[in-house]
């Protein structure tokens, strides 16, 4: 957790969000204790806190004591456009994808310098992959990060090129000009392939899933064994699902396109 701004000068607003910040993927479930360290509060102010947003139904308490994300939350996220909403459009044509793969298939919008991942679907006998709903990769490391990046605004594709780019594999994509390269490839091939970057075994075909204005609002992909990937074969297959997805939103593409 990033250091504590010095006593007295966090707003109250402040130390309300910084309370739901202390949870994460890795830290589901914590004691009152745990949040008071997290969020750099005292003891006495974490309880406070802790009891208004457990009493309005942002946090809820188990039986050891510890509190969980509430159901309250859960209720508002799905009024968030690019998520929940955004997810049961595309459920059917990610469900499509999957029956046509029998292999992962993501859904995936970008927050900042990062992917997050709000729908995945996974096959019994497909390959390994470390991916949950709610999860946060690099966008370089990963075909969805590709496709959104290489449809960003070119100030921000820059700012990021430029590094540092985080490693995960001796295949990850480092080089700011490599990916630059990369990124031109997205947009002039429309798909984005991701081979080893996240795990020296997977492979991912992406594209790019547009809304009402045709600006991209998301991405779809397909994570394949890298050994038996066939991406010619799967790049019409995932262009039809974000497509589809595109047209759900209110995408209408221009005649001829």
């Amino acid at each position: 957790m990033p250091p504590a701004p010095a006593k007295g000068t966090r707003s109250a607003p402040d130390r309300l969000l910084s309370v739901l910040g202390a949870f994460d993927l890795e830290h589901p479930a914590l004691s009152l204790t745990d949040i008071s360290r997290r969020a750099g509060l005292s003891l006495s102010t974490a309880h406070r806190l802790v009891t208004a947003l457990a009493e309005w139904g942002a946090l809820e308490r188990d039986d050891a004591g510890r509190y969980h994300v509430g159901l309250r939350l859960w209720e508002l996220s799905a009024l968030a456009p690019r998520g929940p909403a955004l997810r049961q459009i595309a459920l059917p044509y990610l469900e499509d994808l999957y029956e046509a793969t029998h292999e992962n298939v993501q859904l995936a919008v970008r927050d900042g310098a990062e992917v997050v991942y709000i729908e995945w679907l996974s096959g019994r006998s497909a390959v390994g992959v470390h991916i949950r709903v709610g999860a946060r990769w690099p966008l370089h490391a990963t075909g969805v990060g590709l496709a959104l990046l290489a449809h960003g605004d070119p100030d921000f594709q820059e700012e990021y090129c430029a590094g540092p780019l985080a490693s995960f594999t001796p295949y990850t994509v480092t080089e700011p000009a490599r990916l630059r390269r990369m990124l031109a490839d997205v947009r002039r091939a429309g798909v984005a392939v991701s081979s080893r970057q996240v795990t020296d075994d997977a492979l991912s075909v992406a594209a790019p899933v547009r809304g009402p204005g045709g600006s991209v609002v998301a991405a779809v992909s397909v994570v394949v064994p890298q050994a038996d990937a066939q991406v010619p074969v799967l790049v019409p297959a995932v262009r039809l699902a974000a497509r589809g997805i595109s047209r759900g939103l209110g995408w209408q593409p221009e005649k001829g396109a």
